[in-house]
């Protein structure tokens, strides 16, 4: 396996990150089952693991927590907060009040006294990016984390926290998480150069387009009965999605690879991207994603990709794994009032 730095942290980490949010009742309830997956993947080189005290109601840290015992020292672990942990209205978000109480909780969880890598699981516009940074500038000072990160925000978001952490000399985000793959492709934009102009690391998450690019889901086929189309019925029966992973399973097919597999060298063939999250459910299919990790993609096939989606082009719907701004999700910030619409007297 090789090893790349993530952001300007100095810490190595595998292209690969091990991903857990199938750990747990949301998806594979076996904790042993789990934890074997783990140890596979150590055993494969990969040194990186991201989980979220949202993954099935802090289950997921649990499971990682145990995996991890006697190896703890040979990981770069992740976590996040932020998300809703309960109906209490105060514990989710990005407050000091929160945040000081969520990391302790996933301390306690993961059996651990370090988080090599925390991280804002979404935006929050309710709490003022100073006072998040505040909170999380103290938490690497007390030791509890050493590194802190964002997920899934918006480049100018990106841009606001670096500005406001350099003003207020406080820990700036040094890795963001966002969604990337062959069918995702709107960070490329701005979110990635971004990233780069500020020397940032990059998770990307779902590099298989929720499944779709495992070719499991076909135009013309019935839809198979699974977990991720329980969760996301409209993204794994689109039609642009499904039109696209027949075009592209021909391209996998003539480089002699599966579509599962080039879509994950797609993604770590970025320059901006430090690491792929895998978020395998069974043992099975572990295996197979640690199958693709010497594959390669040349010029030529990424051009051919290129050609089926074009850079920069979002064709999956992420549905509700996507962040939506105030600006879009709150009719008021869209509309004027009624007496402003008035361009003329009748």
């Amino acid at each position: 396996m090789h090893y790349r730095t993530l952001g300007r942290t100095g810490i190595q980490v595998s292209p690969y990150c091990l991903g857990a949010m199938m750990f747990g009742k949301l998806a594979n309830p076996d904790h042993d089952d789990c934890i074997r997956m783990v140890h596979r993947a150590l055993e494969a080189g990969i040194n990186f693991i991201d989980t979220a005290d949202a993954y099935s109601e802090g289950e997921s840290e649990v499971i990682v927590g145990k995996a991890l015992k006697g190896r703890r020292d040979q990981v770069v672990l992740a976590t996040k907060a932020a998300l809703p942990m309960g109906e209490d209205p105060n514990h989710r978000g990005g407050s000091r009040r929160w945040l000081v109480r969520a990391v302790d909780d996933s301390l306690r969880r993961l059996q651990t006294d370090y988080i090599d890598l925390y991280q804002l699981h979404r935006p929050d516009p309710a709490t003022d990016i100073e006072e998040t940074l505040s909170a999380l500038t103290d938490l690497v000072r007390a030791g509890k984390v050493r590194a802190i990160g964002a997920s899934t925000f918006p480049a100018a978001d990106i841009v606001e926290a670096q500005w406001v952490a350099e003003r207020r000399g406080l820990a700036r985000f040094h890795t963001e998480q966002p969604p990337y793959s062959i069918l995702n492709r709107a960070i490329e934009r701005e979110v990635l150069p971004t990233c780069q102009r500020y020397g940032m690391g990059v998770m990307a998450w779902s590099p298989l387009a929720k499944g779709m690019l495992t070719g499991k889901y076909r135009k013309g086929r019935e839809t198979p009965d699974s977990l991720r189309v329980k969760f996301f019925p409209g993204a794994m029966t689109d039609d642009a999605s499904l039109e696209a992973v027949e075009r592209l399973l021909p391209l996998a097919a003539g480089a002699g690879m599966s579509l599962t597999h080039m879509a994950l060298a797609f993604v770590v063939s970025h320059p901006a991207v430090t690491a792929a999250i895998i978020g395998p459910r069974t043992m099975e299919q572990l295996e197979d994603l640690l199958a693709g990790a010497s594959v390669t993609l040349d010029d030529a096939l990424l051009d051919a990709i290129d050609a089926v989606v074009p850079p920069g082009a979002d064709i999956a719907p992420l549905e509700r794994a996507a962040y939506v701004p105030p600006s879009l999700a709150e009719t008021a910030l869209r509309r004027r009032p009624p007496a402003g619409r008035i361009v003329a007297a009748a």
